[in-house]
C-alpha cells in the first residue's frame, strides 16, 4: 500500500478517538455537576485523583519496577500537580453552580489565554489575527458571563481563574514534556492531587447511603482515566493540526450533558457567546500549531 493509503485510515481513527476523548470529558463534567449536588467538592476531588493515581500506578509500576519513577525536574513536578489540582477544584466549583454547556465554552479559550501568556510573559511574536481572535474569544466570554446582567452571579468568575491556572499548567507542560515522558508527569500529578486533597478529606467526609452517588464517583474517575488514555491514542495517530478543531466538539457534548441531565438548554446569547468561543478558539489554535510555538491541548477536570 501507498504512503497516503496507509496513513487516510490512521487520521481517522485519531479523530474518531478525540471524539471520543471529549465525549468523556464531557461525562466527566456532568457527571460531576451531578455528584456535587449531594457530595462535598474537597471528597468528590480526592476520588477524582486518588482513581487516576491508581490506574497509572497499576500501568508504570509493574513494569519498572516499585519505586518512584524518575525525574529530572521533581520541584516542576510538584508545581504542576498544585496547578493541576487548583485547575480541577475551580473546575468542581464552577460546575457546582453553572451549567455544563456554558462551563466548557467558557474553559474552551484556555489555547486563547496561552497565546497571550506566550506574548506578554515568554517574549513570542503574536499576529495581529491572532490577537483578534483572543479578543474574538474573550468577547463570547463575555457575551455568556454578561457582568450586570440578571443571569451574573460570582459563580461565572470561578472559570476565568481556572482558565488562568489551566493556561500555566499547559505552558509547564509543554517545557517539561521536552525531558519528562509523559506517563511519569501523568503518574506524579495523580498522586500529588490525591496527596493535597487527602489533606482536606477528614474534614469533609461523608457517609454515603446511595450506590448511585458511589457510581457516580467510579464514573467519574473512569471517564477521566479513558479519556486522557484515548487522547493519547490519538495524537499518535494523527497530526496535531488535523485534531485541535476537534476539540471544540466537547462544547456540543456538554450541552448534549447538561440538556439530558437538567433539562437545560442555553439561551441565545449564549450560543452566540459559544459559536464565538469555538470559532476563534480553533482558528487561534490552528495558527498556533502551523507557527509551532505552543501546544494545545484539551481542558481538563
Amino acid at each position: 500500500m501507498s504512503g497516503p493509503a496507509r496513513t487516510a485510515p490512521n487520521t481517522l481513527a485519531g479523530i474518531a478517538l478525540l471524539v471520543a476523548a471529549v465525549a468523556c470529558f464531557a461525562v466527566l463534567d456532568t457527571t460531576t455537576k451531578v455528584i456535587t449536588l449531594s457530595v462535598p467538592v474537597l471528597m468528590a476531588l480526592w476520588f477524582r485523583f486518588a482513581f487516576q493515581a491508581m490506574a497509572s500506578s497499576v500501568a508504570l509500576l509493574p513494569k519498572r519496577g516499585w519505586s518512584l519513577p524518575p525525574t529530572l525536574h521533581p520541584k516542576f513536578q510538584f508545581l504542576r500537580g498544585v496547578l493541576m489540582i487548583t485547575t480541577s477544584l475551580l473546575a468542581f466549583f464552577s460546575l457546582k453552580y453553572m451549567p455544563v454547556g456554558e462551563f466548557t465554552a467558557i474553559v474552551m479559550i484556555t489555547p486563547l489565554v496561552m497565546t497571550m501568556a506566550a506574548s506578554l510573559t515568554l517574549g513570542e511574536r503574536v499576529s495581529v489575527l491572532r490577537w483578534l481572535l483572543v479578543i474574538g474569544g474573550f468577547a463570547g466570554t463575555l457575551i455568556i458571563i454578561r457582568p450586570g446582567g440578571e443571569r451574573f452571579s460570582w459563580a461565572m468568575l470561578l472559570p476565568l481563574g481556572l482558565v488562568v491556572s489551566h493556561a500555566w499548567f499547559q505552558i509547564l507542560t509543554s517545557r517539561m514534556a521536552r525531558t519528562e515522558d509523559p506517563v511519569t508527569m501523568h503518574f506524579y500529578t495523580g498522586w500529588i492531587g490525591t496527596l493535597l486533597a487527602s489533606l482536606a478529606l477528614p474534614f469533609v467526609w461523608t457517609a454515603l447511603d446511595s450506590w448511585m452517588l458511589w457510581a457516580g464517583l467510579a464514573l467519574m474517575g473512569l471517564m477521566g482515566t479513558v479519556g486522557h488514555f484515548m487522547m493519547i491514542l490519538a495524537y499518535a495517530r494523527a497530526p496535531v493540526s488535523t485534531l485541535t478543531p476537534f476539540l471544540y466538539a466537547q462544547i456540543g457534548f456538554a450541552m448534549l450533558g447538561g440538556w439530558l441531565a437538567f433539562s437545560h438548554v442555553p439561551d441565545d446569547l449564549s450560543l452566540l457567546g459559544m459559536c464565538m468561543i469555538a470559532v476563534c478558539g480553533a482558528t487561534g489554535a490552528w495558527l498556533a500549531v502551523c507557527e509551532s510555538r505552543v501546544i494545545i491541548q484539551p481542558a481538563e477536570s
